[in-house]
């Protein structure tokens, strides 16, 4: 009987690999060794550029012998292994030296190995990239020992499933050693380079730079100088272990690593990691993200939609029913699509909020279908949907039998708009979210309608709630609800913090000059839209008796103490 290939007795073993990350210091900053791999057919990592590294030796054992300050047990403790910790070490300097002849060693006393020894021992490179000699011989033949203490654990990466040849390799960092030069094989390496980080991560789809060396430079952007960069990742303690996932997307296949927006989604859409889901958000495609809740999204993305609203359908079951969640905008092609992409007959049409981008097309869906629409009527005019009038108005804990029998509770989390509703499906332990929790970005608090202190407390109130997925109205399912919503409430905090500090400042100032001093992160083009949050925060600031406003616009700090 034959056997699928993608059953885990089939899938390629893991092989054990060594990188090591090369820094030098130049007049212009910290610079990073990278390499450019020789184009091979079905090699991932053809003509990409990678730091130096490959996989462990049977004969790198024998070079523990020849290791100077560093022994088996203390490299096995820092990789979080039983033993042959120093393998990795002894590979990392072994394979540094095979692809660019810069050798981590040293005499038998510690000292550097001056310009002629070294040039002695490069002569022996070919032979140890042919095996011919190994590198425990290589060392003694010199009378010159390895020096893996100048080596820092910095990453550990494991190839994703799906790809012919799998590795599970560990990443160091080290200083290029002094006076001493780069000249690759032109083997396995057909050139070399040295850049700063952030250039490298500028030109990274023309470097064809990999997830995990584009993980790492950007860690490496944070560091001004080789010092700080090698004392950083002394000072790290667990080092976790990264397995992206592959997906498809405008890029191709691609791996997907876990702090990025498609990466909690994929888990649902693509959970024996085949590589079958995206990492891009499509207009117009249905995505089944659990049984019985697909989403398709509309062809509106923009500055304050992402890639799009998110419309969502969820039913099934035997009558073959069907509830839509926010019918997205006044958009025929959309509402089209929307009763294409149902399997059964819609037959309850449910919205979050009455912004113009989620309700305007109920009345659509309705016209089409006869479904009954649930929601809250607008309660402002501006930038509202004033024409959504539910057959069912809810209120919070409502709940909605769906078609299948299934349940869905309204919570009714204000701040963002005043009718905003949240729906729990609660077999499922997911949130559909709309505007209160978007992935990837923060939403507009815009006053009258929107209100900063009644959306903080409707995130404390969605995070008490524990729920195990939120499904918003713009981006990729998220996970871990009360940490990403924790961060939302951290980062609304530092803002409000961030407009007491220029307010002092600044001394009574308008909006429009205290924008620009609040949200100095913000790039300019924004500061728009960030000037509605920011009014919103200021509101707050007064009501806490923090603030105060004069009755020409122009808002001051009150000092707290001086009022007790």
């Amino acid at each position: 009987m034959s056997e699928r290939a993608d059953t885990p007795s089939a899938l390629p073993a893991l092989r054990l690999a060594a990188s090591l990350v090369v820094l030098r210091e130049r007049a212009s900053g910290l610079e990073v060794l990278l390499l450019r791999r020789a184009v091979r057919a079905n090699d991932f990592s053809s003509d990409a550029y990678v730091f130096p590294g490959g996989v462990l030796d049977a004969n790198d054992r024998a070079a523990h012998a020849v290791c100077l300050g560093m022994d088996d047990a203390t490299a096995s403790e820092r990789l979080g292994l039983l033993g042959a910790g120093l393998d990795y070490y002894v590979a990392a300097m072994r394979e540094c030296f095979e692809e660019t002849g810069v050798f981590f060693a040293s005499d038998e006393h510690g000292a550097p190995l001056d310009a002629a020894r070294l040039a002695e021992v490069r002569a022996r490179r070919e032979a140890l990239h042919d095996r011919q000699i190994d590198i425990a011989s290589l060392c003694r033949s010199f009378g010159i020992r390895l020096t893996p203490r100048r080596l820092h654990y910095l990453s550990h990466w494991v190839t994703p499933l799906g790809l012919a040849k799998r590795f599970d390799t560990r990443f160091f960092l080290a200083a290029l050693p002094e006076a001493q030069q780069v000249e690759v094989d032109h083997v396995e390496t057909a050139a070399h380079r040295w850049m700063r980080p952030q250039y490298a991560l500028a030109h990274a789809d023309q470097l064809r730079l990999l997830p995990p060396t584009r993980k790492l430079l950007q860690w490496l952007t944070g560091m001004d100088t080789v010092e700080l960069a090698m004392a950083a990742a002394g000072a790290l303690v667990d080092v976790p272990r990264v397995q992206p996932r592959l997906a498809n997307g405008r890029r191709g296949r691609w791996p997907i690593t876990p702090d990025e927006p498609a990466w909690a989604e994929l888990t649902l859409t693509d959970p024996d990691e085949r590589g079958g889901g995206s990492y891009d958000i499509v207009p117009g495609r249905v995505v089944t993200l659990m049984p019985g809740v697909l989403r398709l999204t509309a062809p509106n993305p923009g500055m304050m939609t992402g890639p799009g609203t998110n419309t969502y359908l969820v039913g099934g079951g035997p009558q073959n029913g069907w509830a839509v969640i926010d019918p997205g905008p006044d958009d025929p092609a959309h509402i089209d699509a929307i009763v294409r992409a149902a399997p059964g007959e819609i037959r309850q049409i449910l919205v979050t909020h009455t912004h113009r981008d989620h309700s305007p097309g109920a009345a659509l869906l309705r016209a089409r279908t006869g479904a009954r629409t649930y929601g809250m009527a607008a309660r402002h005019d501006v930038g509202q949907d004033t024409a959504f009038s539910p057959d069912v108005e809810l209120a919070d804990g409502d709940t909605v039998v769906l078609p299948d029998g299934r349940v869905l509770r309204a919570i009714h989390t204000p701040g963002h708009a005043s009718n905003h509703l949240c729906y729990a499906l609660e077999d499922a332990r997911l949130v559909f979210t709309g505007d209160h929790v978007m992935q990837g970005s923060t939403v507009v608090i815009n006053p009258p309608d929107g209100h900063m202190a009644t959306y903080l407390a409707s995130l404390q109130r969605l995070a008490s709630l524990e729920p195990e997925w939120l499904a918003p109205g713009h981006g990729f399912v998220m996970d871990r609800p009360a940490q990403r919503i924790g961060q939302l409430i951290t980062h609304r905090l530092a803002r409000e913090a961030r407009t007491l500090d220029a307010l002092g400042q600044l001394g009574p100032a308008t909006l429009d000059a205290l924008t620009p001093a609040v949200y100095a992160d913000v790039p300019a083009a924004r500061h728009a839209v960030a000037r509605r949050s920011l009014r919103a925060h200021l509101d707050k600031l007064v009501e806490d008796g923090r603030a105060a406003v004069s009755q020409d616009g122009r808002w001051r700090a009150v000092d707290v103490s001086a009022t007790r």
